[in-house]
């Protein structure tokens, strides 16, 4: 399967492919009583932040950080503790209702063991690729894949037994990504292999673009609010390369200003 996909205009308005899921499922009468469960792949606190302020009132989440692009373990770790610390001081980590008195679920955080050389491997030969290019659509369908076969894992394991108390140990209704919600990512790239990682495991893949309506403001605004650390770079020695250079050339064309 062919890992680039060329930049082009969003094909479907993935917003409203995602209002109609969530309105479908509230007007259901076979899932009255039951809130979808999504597992949501979450590449930071910052990104992650704007997507739970929306969707917590909709679906019970689980969150998935497997990001081995991260170049150090150090800055994984980072990323990791400042997405629990959101959860908490949203004070989403615990099970509560809404004003409606819905009850909405805790939301969980799943944190697979951090292995850089998962990334590397898959990109080898990729490494001068232009950012946004093939080297990053590559990571885009590692991540999801990893979310896609984690979905799966539970799924087998809830078939196989009767003890289904733990909320980790339900099956999840749709998969998805926090990744969206970046000015400098494509929805359609994502959304397409999202679509395609999907198809290959069966499982349902969430659409969305998580940028519109202003939600990437509202990233912002969550991330100051709650002091997040927000990162210069998406995560990979090569992002951070990249975000090193466009920094120098900047400074480099005020002093020529001067």
């Amino acid at each position: 399967m062919q890992d680039y996909i060329k930049p082009e205009p969003n094909t479907k308005n993935y917003q409203q492919m995602l209002d109609k899921i969530i309105d479908s499922w509230q007007k259901d009468p076979d899932k009255r009583g039951r809130r979808p469960r999504l597992l949501m792949h979450s590449c930071c606190a910052p990104c992650s932040s704007a997507v739970l302020d929306y969707l917590c009132r909709y679906f019970d989440i689980t969150l998935f950080y497997y990001n081995p692009n991260i170049s150090t373990e150090a800055e994984f770790d980072h990323r990791v503790s400042e997405l629990k610390r959101l959860i908490h001081e949203m004070g989403i980590d615990v099970e509560r209702t809404d004003t409606d008195g819905v009850r909405l679920g805790a939301v969980f955080v799943v944190v697979p063991e951090y292995d850089h050389m998962e990334f590397i491997d898959v990109v080898r030969g990729h490494e001068k690729d232009p950012e946004r290019g093939e080297r990053c659509h590559i990571c885009y369908r590692q991540r999801l894949e990893k979310t896609a076969a984690y979905m799966d894992e539970i799924r087998r394991a809830s078939e196989e037994s009767s003890d289904a108390e733990s909320s980790l140990s339900l099956p999840y209704d749709y998969f998805c990504t926090t990744l969206t919600i970046s000015p400098m990512k494509s929805s359609e790239i994502l959304n397409r292999i999202g679509s395609e990682v999907g198809e290959l495991h069966d499982e349902a893949f969430l659409p969305s673009d998580f940028k519109k309506r202003g939600g990437y403001q509202k990233s912002i605004e969550l991330s100051k609010e709650y002091d997040l650390y927000r990162q210069d770079f998406c995560g990979c020695e090569f992002s951070k390369a990249a975000s090193e250079r466009e920094r120098a050339e900047r400074v480099q064309r005020k002093i020529q200003e001067l």
